[in-house]
């Protein structure tokens, strides 16, 4: 039995269950509320990221981080010990691997730079990263990409702002910084599934970070239902079909089951 948290009742989830049941097309657009019951805090919120750790949040700022070796140097300390390392997938990591099973997703646009959807199962041909990923480093001088691991062994042996090893240049994660342009062919891609999707289930996000957040009303213009799922209200509640608001680690396992 669903609990019932805030608005959402038990016959919101039966008529949303029945929307992804009836589903050919599922595209699924993730963000960080449905890494937090894995330990990974979100950005904004009352425990998030930015909120105890002002500096972090100067860090993701590319004009920032590029300008300041200092903080590239506290931004290394913080990466080596992000929960992202040790976190594992949750209840709903899994539910969305049991979409991909019964051959329902379409493709899983995600925020996250957590890799937990290939981690829980997802095909990583199926997951459209388009904030990049924490796992790599890339160089902002020649766009080396490497294992985020390697450079994190340099940290360890005393680097404090390890440089590229191909050309001298300062390494980042691969991820995309306030400041920082999407990478075009993954946000055309982004699009274009919403585009042909027939249900666009937005999962723990506010979806107010854009381009990305496009994502729902492309989906929505072209025709299919659009269930957002959320810990509390969304900036593109009007275009939603379903709403569920509450805990995402419940809901998600009880749309595919």
């Amino acid at each position: 039995m669903i609990q019932v948290v805030n608005d959402s009742t038990n016959a919101d989830v039966d008529a949303a269950r029945a929307v992804v049941e009836q589903a050919e097309r599922v595209v699924v657009f993730s963000g960080a509320g449905i890494s937090t019951d894995s330990g990974i805090p979100d950005f904004r919120g009352p425990n998030g990221v930015w909120t105890k750790n002002p500096a972090a949040e100067k860090a993701s700022n590319l004009q920032n981080y590029l300008a300041d070796p200092e903080l590239r140097e506290l931004a290394w300390q913080n990466r080596l010990t992000t929960p992202a390392w040790t976190a594992e997938p949750n209840r709903g990591h899994a539910a969305l691997v049991e979409l991909e099973r019964r051959g329902q997703l379409h493709a899983l646009v995600t925020q996250n730079i957590d890799g937990l959807h290939q981690k829980a199962g997802n095909d990583p041909s199926k997951v459209v990263e388009v904030h990049g990923t924490v796992w790599f480093t890339r160089c902002w001088g020649c766009s080396d990409q490497r294992s985020m691991e390697q450079s994190l062994e340099r940290v360890r042996a005393g680097e404090r702002d390890p440089a590229c090893l191909e050309c001298g240049g300062i390494l980042k994660s691969d991820t995309i910084s306030f400041g920082q342009s999407l990478v075009p062919e993954v946000i055309d891609r982004a699009m274009q599934v919403s585009d042909e999707c027939d249900v666009m289930l937005a999962v723990g996000s506010t979806l107010s970070v854009f381009p990305a957040a496009n994502c729902v009303p492309r989906a929505k213009a072209a025709g299919a239902h659009v269930i957002i799922v959320n810990g509390e209200e969304t900036a593109m509640d009007r275009y939603a079909d379903h709403l569920l608001v509450g805990e995402i680690g419940d809901f998600l396992p009880a749309l595919v089951t």
